[in-house]
């Protein structure tokens, strides 16, 4: 099995547009994420996290500045086992809410030589 990193990018001010979701619509959304966890447990290795601001580290020092003209957050990121790329891709296409409208997930092979 290789590991693959999944980084969820989403278009800057997208998350603002969005409603909030009713009681009800999280408790449904926490379901299906459940199943979703649960069908895909041998998979999952890390299911890492939303991404705080942090610093960019440069040989000149560092900055917490943002980076000029950016086209995408990265907003999060989780890591996955599976046989190959395509399957690593259907597990984050199943995942409920990780690929949504103005948002998509970048799934790339992690090398280890």
């Amino acid at each position: 099995m290789t590991n693959y990193l999944c980084m969820q990018r989403s278009e800057p001010g997208q998350k603002n547009k969005e409603e909030k979701p009713s009681p009800a619509q999280m408790q449904e959304m926490f379901a299906k994420f459940n199943a979703w966890k649960d069908k895909f447990e041998k998979n999952i290795v890390d299911m890492g996290g939303r991404l705080s601001p942090g610093k960019l580290v440069t040989a000149q020092g560092e900055t917490n500045g943002t980076l000029v003209e950016t086209k995408e957050l990265i907003g999060g990121y989780m890591i996955l086992s599976a046989e190959s790329l395509e399957e690593a891709i259907e597990v984050a296409q199943a995942c409920p809410g990780l690929v949504s409208p103005g948002s998509s997930v970048w799934v790339r092979e992690i090398n280890t030589h």
